[in-house]
């Protein structure tokens, strides 16, 4: 199943870069309104993706017939301000999480340091979690492997 996950993730990235959804030039462009190729990108996406995640949630079971449940996210002030954050940091890097790897394998430099901000970012989130739970109204934080 590992060499499945490896191949599946070796072709999104591969899809990313062909598109252009890993170009820093085009996420700029994206961002100040001058090129519209990823907005198109992503409704595509979310065009394909959304009858296939309903009909995952409508059948209830995977392909093996193990049961499925998708519940959906709790929503708090914690939600506003992260996506704020995740989009500051997105324009200025040129890059989200799944981009990062893939500029990484372009043999991109540049991509290091967003890497690295992104796991500095996610270790300073932890840290910070307990003070910002209760003025952002943010629920428990889970800690652990999960149930995947």
């Amino acid at each position: 199943m590992t060499l499945l996950y490896l191949a599946l993730g070796t072709l999104f990235g591969f899809v990313l870069s062909r598109s252009g959804a890993a170009d820093y030039d085009y996420i700029q462009g994206m961002f100040l309104f001058e090129r519209f190729q990823l907005y198109g990108i992503i409704g595509t996406a979310v065009a394909l993706t959304a009858p296939g995640l309903w009909l995952i949630k409508r059948r209830g079971v995977t392909l093996r017939g193990r049961p499925i449940t998708i519940e959906l996210k709790p929503q708090h002030r914690g939600n506003v301000s992260g996506g704020i954050l995740f989009g500051i940091g997105w324009s200025i890097a040129g890059m989200c999480p799944g981009p990062i790897l893939v500029n990484i394998g372009e043999g991109k430099l540049y991509a290091l340091g967003a890497l690295a901000g992104a796991m500095v970012g996610a270790a300073l989130f932890g840290v910070l979690y307990p003070v910002l739970q209760a003025p952002l109204q943010m629920p428990p934080l889970k800690v652990g492997p999960g149930e995947g």
